[in-house]
């Protein structure tokens, strides 16, 4: 009964949608402030319909309801109870349920949060959430339907979850990517909304900036726990491997992060109006490519969900619409985007544009080489396959190219600045970060490729101008230090953090990627093998039992000259239900350096097939990451963003009195 209840708040939640789609925008169209007011309503009800929905289907896989078919598929009845939760959104079905309520958990944000803006305008906002909304839970209920029923045959103790996805990584990573995957349907309905309305200004920008950094560091943070997860699950010691799936969430982060800085442009200069709404579209359209990846079935992946063409039909069908229907009217109303002010070779302008346009390239040569291979196989061209080699030779110079212009950026003044001026203090910067950036790998690892040393200049480079910059900015204030730090802007100071995270990420990946050391070694107990500096020594296995597997534990001292700094215990697992085997590595992690131990198979007698590795600053990689959430999310608090949404309020309530 509770099923049936869930399915039913479900379709109530379409109903709901629908009327928050088409009331508001015919609300809009007669000037009725009513109907404008129903899509508040309206998304605080689906998302409560939602809510009760996903609950039901929760609670049917604690309960080992398995006459329900998604149920039966995803779980078991000794799946411990942590994996049952999670497993609800560990397939396809569940993992699309999730992207509904996602998508009304950001409408609710926006009714909310939004109520100082103009009726009108919100009212567009969440009637495009409300059609995004009505299109997925239609998709869900026609081809997807989670609460379908299984009878009257149906397996007594489940199917199970799948192994790789029985890990704390299922808890954290779904719901947080597709926060950040979802979130950017908001600033896409704000540029439709402001095309609509013929309102597209510094306010619109305004409106848009905080909920745009905020899913951009959802995303963010969604990546780097896959990431991650990758690491310490897969068992090969590899952080990002380029795959297709893990490319659909970075190139929604690339256009994102293109996003963010053009709505700072058209925020402050009036300019950059086509640019930005078409990154908008652009960064929603990705997250629906990556949508559709992950469940047409074209990929082959430990992260694709589905393998049915009906279902990818729907959501290229989705696609086709959103990217045709908002570039159509972005067609017909381009006439009123243009820039509102002018600004010079030399000037934050440019060195935001020149920052868009490498973002903008990076993102094309993701987009190309995860393509590719399938529009070539869809044409019968051959079987080609795009690696690290492709990603690596233009993404890399891509990223390079970006921090060279990053640290001039934020120096230069808005519309105009002396290139002179400018420069001038960059020489005695430039050698320093050339001098701290060679000694830096020299002196930690006692050699340096050319890639290792230009990342590290470079970051150099972005973080002694950075200090400068700050050091500049506090001593203008001439009020003490301290005064001038408090002085500084949430949304300099995250601008500053993020910076620093990107910077953070870069040295991790250019140091683990250099100076990595890996080993394949047969060991019985007793033996040991040494890598770097540290003396592996193997003591044997055991056999250990877990709720829903059996394993084999191996024991592994660690030794640093005579003292032992370290025991893991790397286990070979093997599920009872899907009858998998499934490695589980140890890693000893610290700030500076991650000791990985992974087993293979048994060998002869007594001894193992043993994977060792080494790998420096691994964790810089999500450290950088987390800084670089963290100031997104300290810039989008910024108090200046709630006064000036209420000043563009007054501002447009005297214009209509007027």
């Amino acid at each position: 009964m509770l099923v049936e209840l869930g399915h039913f708040a479900l379709v109530l939640a379409l109903v709901v949608a629908v009327l928050q789609f088409i009331v508001p925008i015919i609300g809009v169209w007669r000037g009725h402030a009513g109907a404008q007011s129903v899509a508040r309503n309206a998304a605080y009800l689906q998302l409560l319909l939602l809510l009760f929905s996903f609950g039901m289907l929760t609670l049917a896989f604690i309960n080992n309801d398995f006459t329900i078919d998604y149920v039966a598929r995803q779980s078991n009845t000794m799946l411990p109870v942590w994996y049952k939760v999670s497993a609800v959104w560990g397939g396809h079905e569940g993992s699309l349920l999730l992207w509904a309520l996602v998508l009304a958990l950001w409408s609710s944000a926006v009714a909310r949060f939004s109520r100082s803006l103009p009726r009108d305008m919100i009212a567009r906002v969440l009637a495009i959430l409300g059609s995004i909304s009505v299109a997925f839970m239609l998709f869900i209920l026609l081809t997807s339907n989670p609460f379908r029923r299984l009878l009257p045959d149906f397996p007594p103790d489940g199917n199970d979850l799948n192994p790789l996805l029985q890990d704390p990584g299922l808890i954290f990573h779904p719901p947080m990517l597709y926060m950040g995957y979802v979130g950017f349907a908001v600033p896409f309905a704000f540029a439709l909304a402001g095309l609509m309305g013929g309102r597209l200004d510094s306010a619109w920008a305004r409106w848009s900036r905080p909920w745009t950094v905020a899913a951009w560091c959802f995303l963010t943070v969604g990546i780097a726990l896959g990431s991650w997860w990758a690491y310490y699950e897969l068992g090969w010691g590899g952080w990002w491997f380029w795959d297709p799936v893990e490319n659909a969430s970075f190139m929604p982060w690339l256009a994102g992060t293109a996003l963010i800085h053009s709505l700072a442009v058209t925020e402050k200069r009036g300019v950059f109006k086509a640019w930005t709404v078409m990154l908008a579209i652009i960064a929603f359209a990705l997250s629906l490519l990556g949508t559709f990846l992950v469940r047409s079935g074209v990929l082959t992946s430990v992260h694709a969900f589905a393998s049915d063409p009906e279902r990818g039909l729907f959501v290229l069908g989705i696609l086709a619409v959103v990217i045709g229907g908002s570039l159509t009217l972005f067609a017909v109303r381009a006439g009123m985007l243009a820039n509102e002010s002018r600004y010079e070779l030399v000037s934050r302008e440019m060195f935001l544009l020149l920052n868009n346009l490498i973002l903008l390239t990076a993102t094309t040569v993701v987009f190309l080489g995860t393509l590719f291979p399938l529009v070539a196989d869809a044409f019968n061209l051959g079987k080609i396959s795009v690696g690290p080699p492709y990603f690596n030779l233009l993404f890399v110079p891509l990223t390079l190219m970006l921090m060279a212009f990053m640290a001039l950026g934020p120096q230069a003044n808005w519309k105009r600045h002396d290139a002179r001026a400018l420069l001038q203090p960059y020489g005695k910067i430039l050698g320093a970060a050339i001098v701290v950036g060679v000694a830096i790998p020299l002196l930690v690892f006692a050699r340096a490729g050319v890639g290792v040393i230009l990342a590290s200049v470079l970051s150099c480079w972005v973080v002694i101008s950075a200090a400068r910059d700050v050091v500049v900015k506090v001593r203008t204030a001439r009020a003490g230090v301290l005064a001038g730090l408090r002085r500084l802007s949430r949304s300099y100071v995250g601008m500053q953090l993020a910076h620093l995270g990107l910077v953070v990420t870069v040295l991790g990946v250019a140091f683990t990627s250099m100076y990595s050391i890996e080993r394949d070694v047969r060991m019985a107990p007793g033996d040991s093998a040494t890598v770097n500096e540290y003396r592996f020594v193997f003591q044997g296995v055991e056999e250990h039992t877990g709720p829903n597997y059996s394993a084999v534990r191996g024991t592994m001292q660690v030794f640093r000259g005579d003292q032992e700094i370290a025991v893991m215990h790397p286990e070979k697992r093997f599920y009872f239900v899907q009858r998998n085997s499934m490695t589980e590595a140890a890693i000893d992690a610290g700030l500076f350096r991650d000791l990985y131990v992974a087993m293979g198979e048994p060998l002869d007698g007594d001894a193992w097939a043993v994977r060792l590795y080494h790998k420096p600053f691994v964790r810089w990689i999500w450290l950088g990451a987390l800084l670089m959430a963290a100031g997104g999310l300290l810039a989008a608090s910024d108090r200046r963003y709630r006064l000036k949404v209420k000043q563009d309020v007054v501002v447009t309530a005297e214009k209509v009195a007027g």
